[in-house]
């Protein structure tokens, strides 16, 4: 029989044991996160120019080259840096385009939920979400080609293209976020008494309902920085990405699979770990952000 003190004990360890699983959660996430950033920021400064050939093609990984070459002999550690550094220009560009146009919309939509700019603001975004990410890359990307084209008398580049495609695919589901956190915040007592006494709508959105729908809608950009490197890479990796010259972690992987069988391993799994890095760090720090928060609430 379970007595009152043994209750007790477990009750104490429960939350001990979910912080402790939270603690390693983060110093993970963060740990690759910051990896991750370090190499892609510093590591083309300090490594050989990625179009140059200066080594024997093929060669493993050596002290002259630490990640190998590819079939032509360019340091593949350069070549990898600069796709790192390329990924997280686009993840962070499209993650935070969408969060400048996702979080007004959001908020707006709770704000009215029920009425007109609720139901349009909505009823748009549950359009573009009908249609797969990759599958309205590739439909836009057929359309304009993969190389830069002008918008009216903005050229928009082949990167940028990129960026945008994500932003839009994302901005949906940031928004969706903030609507939810918008509906949750003005059921609260506090913006009823803010109301009465005759404070502007405009300082009780700006003032009041941005700054508590930040933390989920964060979680969520996290989780899309994870989904927005590996979007990246795959579309690199398809050919319809960011073009060569300018080296791609899925341009490097869909390059090495044409010597995979020739035994240079090397060639594919070091680009592939990078991107591994990258796609889970930010879902971990996603993971760990969320229950952090949820901690919080408590």
């Amino acid at each position: 029989m379970t007595t009152i003190t043994q209750v007790r004990v477990k009750a104490r360890r429960q939350p001990r044991a979910k912080v402790r699983r939270v603690k390693r959660l983060t110093v993970l996430a963060v740990a690759l996160v910051c990896g991750y950033f370090l190499f892609a920021v510093f590591g083309p400064l300090f490594t050989a120019d990625p179009l140059a050939r200066t080594g024997d093609p093929l060669a493993g990984p050596s002290a002259a080259h630490w990640f190998g070459t590819d079939h032509l002999g360019r340091d593949l550690l350069s070549r990898v840096a600069s796709g790192a550094r390329v990924s997280i220009l686009v993840a962070v560009l499209s993650v935070g385009i969408g969060l400048v146009f996702a979080l007004p919309l959001g908020i707006c939509a709770g704000y009215f939920a029920g009425r007109w700019p609720d139901e349009l603001i909505m009823r748009v975004f549950e359009a573009i979400q009908t249609v797969p990410l990759f599958v309205f890359a590739m439909v836009v990307l057929g359309i304009t080609g993969v190389t830069s084209f002008h918008l009216g008398p903005i050229e928009v580049s082949a990167a940028g293209k990129i960026v945008l495609l994500i932003a839009i695919a994302a901005t949906p589901y940031f928004a969706r976020v903030a609507r939810a956190a918008t509906l949750a915040e003005v059921q609260e007592d506090y913006i009823s008494a803010l109301r009465l006494i005759g404070v502007s709508r405009r300082r009780i959105i700006l003032g009041e309902l941005l700054v508590n729908v930040l933390p989920p809608v964060i979680v969520q950009s996290c989780l899309w920085m994870s989904v927005a490197v590996f979007a990246e890479g795959a579309l690199g990796f398809l050919g319809v990405g960011v073009q060569p010259p300018t080296p791609t972690l899925g341009g490097v992987i869909a390059d090495a699979t044409r010597y995979m069988m020739a035994g240079a391993w090397w060639y594919c799994v070091m680009p592939g770990l990078v991107l591994l890095v990258a796609t889970v760090g930010f879902g971990l720090l996603g993971d760990a952000a969320n229950d952090l928060l949820d901690r919080g609430e408590r």
